[in-house]
């Protein structure tokens, strides 16, 4: 019935000017075909889109067996053909033989050994050398506690040295410095232990709160400030040490003037008078008998010196055990301690790196870390206008010095070169005029 009734239909007609036109031109039939197909759904148990999907699929974990055998593949892969395709005949030994044969290979079973034993007879010949069945048939050790280090320096080498070469002193052994053995000490002035990678303040972040920013930019406007002072204090001192200097000089210059005008008169008036290093009297020489009784005296004392010594060292040797104890407890608490210091180090308890110990390790000073602070119009709220900043390197290795691993180090920008001088030899010299002899 819905197929022979339906709407008036004018699918040819484009004009659609007059409002009576306008219904002739709907066409309503996918919408028409739509609600047949929702009726029909109903009509079955309902609508497919609205029913939930564990009603309308199952999950089949197991699968069917009869489509397992018709799929099944037989037809084994190209690779696997290629690798199971072996030769017949088998491959030429490469064996070394002594014997002459008759030209067929022999079999594996009776291969003979480099000087042209069979094994069999190997191994009955080595039975007997070694005491057949009383004794081990291997001769290699088999022993859990090995007394040779194959990775230890080898002690025999000066041992082999040739013997036109043996007034030579022999090379001595490399030694570990003793202080390899103990933990690296920080140039800290608390002297605790900081983390290999410390953690970053949160006011360097690009995208920082502000309160952590102005703390930031606080400190370190502070540090600069007294930097700027003591450095305003060292010019002032260099200044007056400058002044006390040309002062000096110029009371030395007119000191000379004076002493040149006083000197004629001085020398004048004191013709007569005789110099006071004349009338000093000269020491008296010393008797044998004295002399004989200071190195009495002398040998005495080194003698008390070394008793009292002597008497020392025994002792420490009578305390040693006592002494080994102690020296071995110190170095359980000292690890304890460093221990103890670096899980504080790790935890979120802030260390001052500001303030360094004042006995440094090297030559050189510890250089001074970057300024990892960013200005106000510097900040960028985007990942993408952020620019890079720092050297991980850098901080890497600067961090190791803090730590004490290393001595402080500088970068060499200029690095020496090598000092060649050139020479003229005098073989040009040398040389033959032709037709001489």
């Amino acid at each position: 019935m819905s197929s022979s009734v339906g709407a008036p239909q004018q699918h040819k007609q484009p004009s659609r000017k007059g409002k009576k036109a306008w219904r002739k031109n709907v066409d309503v039939s996918e919408l028409q075909k739509g609600l047949e197909e929702a009726r029909a759904e109903v009509i079955k148990g309902g609508i497919v889109a609205e029913k939930p999907s564990e009603s309308l699929f199952t999950l089949d974990t197991t699968g069917s067996e009869e489509i397992r055998k018709t799929h099944r593949s037989s037809k084994p892969l190209k690779a696997d053909q290629i690798l199971a395709a072996r030769s017949a005949i088998p491959a030429v030994s490469n064996h070394k033989r002594l014997g002459v044969t008759d030209g067929i290979i022999e079999p594996s079973s009776k291969r003979r050994r480099g000087n042209g034993v069979s094994l069999k007879e190997y191994e009955r010949l080595k039975r007997i050398a070694y005491g057949g069945g009383s004794v081990h048939k291997d001769a290699v050790e088999t022993e859990e506690s090995a007394t040779h280090d194959p990775w230890a320096p080898s002690s025999t080498g000066a041992e082999d040295q040739d013997t036109q070469s043996s007034y030579l002193e022999k090379p001595k052994p490399i030694r570990p410095p003793s202080t390899l053995q103990k933990a690296p000490i920080s140039l800290l002035a608390s002297n605790s232990s900081l983390p290999a990678v410390p953690k970053p303040k949160p006011g360097t972040s690009y995208n920082p709160l502000f309160q952590d920013w102005d703390a930031l930019l606080t400190s370190a406007g502070a540090a600069e400030v007294a930097a700027e002072r003591k450095r305003r204090a060292h010019a002032v001192a260099e200044a007056e040490k400058q002044a006390f200097i040309v002062a000096a000089q110029n009371e030395r210059e007119n000191d000379e003037y004076k002493t040149e005008d006083e000197s004629a008169w001085e020398g004048f008036e004191s013709e007569n008078e005789v110099a006071a290093w004349l009338k000093k009297k000269r020491p008296e020489r010393k008797t044998p008998a004295e002399r004989n009784k200071v190195n009495r005296r002398k040998e005495a004392e080194r003698r008390a010196k070394w008793e009292a010594e002597m008497k020392k060292r025994d002792k420490q040797a009578k305390q040693l055990g006592s002494i080994a104890k102690e020296v071995e407890r110190e170095a359980k608490a000292r690890a304890m301690v460093i221990r103890r210091e670096d899980v504080g180090a790790s935890s979120e308890d802030e260390v001052d790196v500001q303030v360094l110990r004042r006995r440094k390790l090297g030559k050189h000073d510890l250089p001074e870390p970057p300024l990892e602070l960013v200005l106000p119009d510097e900040l960028r709220d985007s990942l993408r206008l952020l620019k890079p900043e720092g050297n991980l390197l850098s901080d890497r290795f600067r961090n190791i010095m803090l730590r004490g691993k290393i001595e402080t180090r500088k970068p060499i920008s200029q690095p020496k070169k090598a000092k060649r001088t050139t020479t003229e030899k005098w073989t040009h010299k040398d040389f033959r005029v032709p037709g001489e002899v």
